[in-house]
């Protein structure tokens, strides 16, 4: 191999990179507020066709409407098919399995599936309760991979796709307040890890999605100032920037994940104070 070639394979992208998204099919988990409600809307501007699932039927309903209305502007000559509205409680097996047969029914197939639905409660140490444990690891971690489970299937059949999971960087290292909901998040990011290196010689690109603090009905239970703070839209901005680079890892905003990132690199001692005095707890 020559040295520019060399050069180009280890700086290639880690996934395929996805620019084209008209007619791309696209099923996001946990669509009914937040980051998944503001992707599906990006993409449904950008011409995806779209699968919507979340536990509030009437919510996701109005989600898949306005996306509709989002799509049709830039292509009224013609009109992209209804995002279909799939609920589901993602604990409940036999509700996941039956919505993935509804879309396969619809669509025949699946390109892209984003697993966004999670539940966060901030806790200490001394506020933990056996249920807090259950629910939370039920829905971040269980949930999922019961989920990814389920589509892997067929996507390993088509021999093409992708699987976005979106973790959090309250997986990078012990925080506060994130006593069940970071150790969670930690699981996934290895299960990412896992998952890419399984599946990138099979073709199914994963993505690993990260995201600081972004202004949702759940970072709305925190009591502290929240760095670096970001919207919805701005979240779904910077992720379809990073399925358009091919990342592995889709972190923002880099000024404050970097720093998070550098913090697991100093010694415990270290990172336990900065931690205490950035976060006064």
């Amino acid at each position: 191999m020559t040295a520019p070639a060399a050069r180009r394979g280890w700086f290639a992208p880690l996934n395929a990179p996805i620019r084209e998204w008209s007619g791309r099919r696209v099923w996001i988990v946990g669509a009914s507020s937040g980051i998944g409600e503001a992707l599906a809307l990006e993409l449904a501007r950008r011409g995806a066709r779209l699968a919507l699932s979340a536990r509030g039927r009437e919510r996701l309903e109005a989600v898949c409407a306005a996306c509709d209305a989002a799509a049709r502007p830039a292509h009224h000559t013609d009109p992209p098919a209804p995002a279909l509205a799939l609920a589901l409680d993602l604990s409940r097996v036999d509700e996941l399995e039956r919505a993935r047969d509804q879309l396969l029914a619809a669509w025949g197939g699946v390109d892209l599936v984003v697993f966004n639905a999670g539940t966060y409660r901030p806790l200490r140490a001394w506020e933990l309760s056996a249920q807090a444990v259950r629910e939370t690891l039920e829905t971040n971690l269980v949930g999922t991979m019961s989920a990814t489970a389920a589509v892997l299937p067929t996507l390993l059949a088509q021999g093409h796709g992708a699987i976005a999971l979106v973790g959090s960087v309250a997986g990078y290292g012990g925080l506060p307040k994130a006593t069940v909901y970071g150790p969670s998040k930690a699981a996934l990011i290895n299960f990412a890890e896992v998952l890419h290196l399984d599946l990138s010689q099979r073709g199914i690109g994963v993505f690993l999605i990260d995201p600081g603090f972004v202004a949702t009905p759940l970072t709305a239970q925190n009591d502290f100032a929240m760095p670096a703070l970001q919207t919805p839209a701005q979240a779904a901005a910077a992720i379809v920037d990073g399925f358009a680079r091919g990342d592995f890892e889709i972190h923002f905003p880099k000024r404050f994940t970097r720093v998070l990132k550098l913090l697991q690199l100093l010694p415990r001692r270290l990172y336990f104070a900065l931690i205490r005095r950035a976060t006064g707890l």
